[in-house]
């Protein structure tokens, strides 16, 4: 061994001993948890034929979440903003988790009637029961210009917060 490295050995070995008896890093802090976004309010067109009570429940039974059947007409102004407003995100935070399954008045109009849901008026949402019919719990009906889509919230709000 050179003269030099001699005199580096003891050198050497105190940094490695320092460096072999340092406290061992501490383990990295927990990530915070993932902040879970609420689900969007979803649109859902029926299918066009089928059994009204069973599309309901095998619908329900896809995902968690509040399922509402939707009564609509293409020709229906609220149910058009409506419909626009949930497309949108404007209803995001006011509709979190709710599943909305879009019928047509004018395609659905028997098969709507013979299982309950039916109204003199549209938009109509109701609560499906346990076996895909309509329940009691609905709204029907909107007016039109620019005020429709909240005063369509103010009576879907509270009927939201209603078990079926």
């Amino acid at each position: 061994m050179s003269p030099r490295r001699r005199r580096l050995a003891p050198l050497s070995l105190a940094l490695a001993g320092t460096l072999a008896c340092a406290e061992p890093a501490s383990p990295p802090a927990p990530a915070p948890p993932a902040k879970v976004e609420p689900a969007k309010p979803r649109l859902i067109a029926a299918p066009e034929a089928g059994d009204l009570p069973t599309i309901v429940r095998e619908e329900a039974a896809r995902e968690g979440g509040t399922l509402v059947v939707s009564v609509g007409a293409s020709w229906c102004e609220p149910c058009r903003v409506f419909h626009e407003a949930v497309q949108s995100g404007q209803l995001d935070e006011r509709l979190a988790g709710v599943r909305f399954l879009e019928f047509d008045i004018d395609r659905d109009r028997a098969r709507l009637e013979a299982a309950g849901y039916k109204s003199r008026f549209i938009p109509l949402f109701a609560l499906p029961n346990a076996e895909g019919r309509a329940s009691d719990k609905l709204i029907s009906g909107g007016i039109k210009g620019p005020r429709a889509v909240e005063h369509i919230m103010a009576r879907l709000g509270p009927l939201l917060r209603q078990k079926p």
